[in-house]
């Protein structure tokens, strides 16, 4: 297959994006617009990225609506989780505008370059990040799609030169297996979107499977160690690196995990360019981290500091908390935890319910559900109960401002943090504007 390229494709002259607002969508959005292609989007509400879209030009609405479409539109790329019978979908329908997933995109985009692909339960997002940057500081002018807003970029995007494609890649519902990477990065693998992957074996099928297309002359870059990772490896045709044998490096981000995130990071780099060490040195040293990752929100006017992170899988929250506690070493940490799908809360409760150890207490919000439905049997109340067996304070909060007025209560020498894959964020933001 030709290889889709938007500095080649003159004709592509206008694209509509249907749930611009996420996170993979508004940068893909981004990437069209910076080869002179006219975008525009729309989404159910206004987010950080949307108002990062609008500044940089493009056309947002809120809301969804059949008008939103341009009748003159030359392709609509729609968010996995818009279903067939949105309005704006169906209108491009009416209207014979192509369509197309945003996975499907990004894996056509993708094809002719050096693509590296940074995969894995944990971390992807700040390895991507990492990558990307060290990639870019040594002059190598990569293209890259990320998980979240870099602070050092200010986006989720960056626009490159060369051939070097650095993206994201989620491996829910086999997404990951749209692209076609000359690198694969497994950061690390855990059972995980449980509404779609019965098991960890059934996760780990679609591992095998990307790792079995990387070609013979790629690499694929993990942690060889890892039980659930090591047996996958068998048969690949490409080299194997293991980036635990990197060495460590001096970072502004807290934690072990953050360690071995630079590591994997680097040790993708140096699959495709020869850099010297006290370059990647430099870059990561001067890292400063992604939107909602251990990300340090300011003071509360009584004297709290906050904090935000997107964890929400237990062990990024059992390891995000241990550095969290590691960090501020003395004082109450309050956390307020925004459960993300029912299926994941019910189906890794055990976990949940060990993993906030290093907090004084914990509020737990109602669950976020997002593409699922509430079938009745896991609630943030049944959450908040199984921690608080565990010996840690915990209960469940009706609202978000309810979490909000409780942690008004806490003040200087108290840590809050906010925590988890919804829109959580938003009250940290409140409890800290000026």
């Amino acid at each position: 297959m030709r290889s889709f390229n938007l500095m080649e494709n003159k004709s592509l002259k206008k694209v509509h994006f249907i749930g611009i607002g996420g996170i993979g969508m508004s940068a893909l959005a981004q990437h069209y617009q910076a080869y002179g292609v006219t975008v525009s989007g729309s989404d159910r509400e206004s987010s950080p990225t949307t108002e990062l879209l609008d500044s940089k030009g493009i056309k947002i609405i809120i809301g969804h609506d059949t008008a939103n479409v341009p009748t003159d539109a030359d392709k609509v790329v729609y968010s996995d989780s818009v279903p067939e019978d949105n309005a704006e979908r169906i209108q491009a329908r009416s209207l014979g505008i192509d369509q197309i997933s945003y996975f499907r995109a990004l894996g056509q985009i993708s094809e002719g370059k050096l693509t590296i692909a940074v995969a894995g339960t944990h971390g992807k997002t700040t390895t991507t990040g990492m990558l990307a940057k060290i990639l870019k500081d040594a002059g190598e002018s990569p293209t890259a799609i990320i998980g979240s807003i870099v602070k050092d970029f200010n986006s989720n995007y960056l626009k490159g030169d060369s051939e070097i494609f650095v993206v994201e890649a989620c491996e829910y519902r086999d997404h990951m297996l749209e692209l076609l990477p000359q690198v694969l990065v497994i950061t690390n693998l855990e059972w995980d979107h449980t509404d779609y992957f019965p098991s960890l074996e059934a996760l780990q099928k679609t591992f095998r499977k990307a790792i079995m297309r990387v070609p013979e002359s790629g690499a694929i870059v993990t942690d060889v160690h890892n039980p659930h990772i090591a047996p996958l490896l068998t048969g690949a045709q490409a080299k194997i690196i293991d980036y635990t044998q990197e060495s460590t490096y001096d970072l502004r981000l807290p934690g072990v995990f953050n360690q071995m995130n630079a590591r994997a990071a680097v040790a993708a780099a140096r699959a495709v360019s020869d850099l010297p060490s006290t370059a990647i040195a430099a870059s990561l040293a001067a890292f400063h981290g992604t939107w909602r990752r251990f990300e340090y929100k300011g003071i509360t006017a009584q004297g709290a500091e906050v904090y935000d992170d997107y964890a929400h899988h237990p062990t990024a929250v059992r390891e995000t908390l241990k550095a969290l506690r590691a960090k501020v070493s003395s004082g109450k940490i309050v956390v307020a935890f925004h459960p993300h799908l029912y299926s994941r809360t019910r189906d890794l409760l055990d976990d949940f319910a060990t993993a906030f150890v290093d907090a004084n207490r914990v509020l737990v919000a109602p669950i976020y559900a997002a593409r699922e439905v509430d079938d009745g049997t896991i609630s943030n109340a049944v959450l908040a109960e199984r921690i608080k067996a565990t010996g840690i304070d915990a209960v469940a909060c009706d609202s978000f401002d309810a979490i909000q007025a409780e942690l008004k209560q806490y003040g200087k020498g108290d840590t809050i943090m906010t925590m988890g894959a919804g829109d959580i964020y938003k009250v940290a933001d409140a409890l800290v504007q000026k």
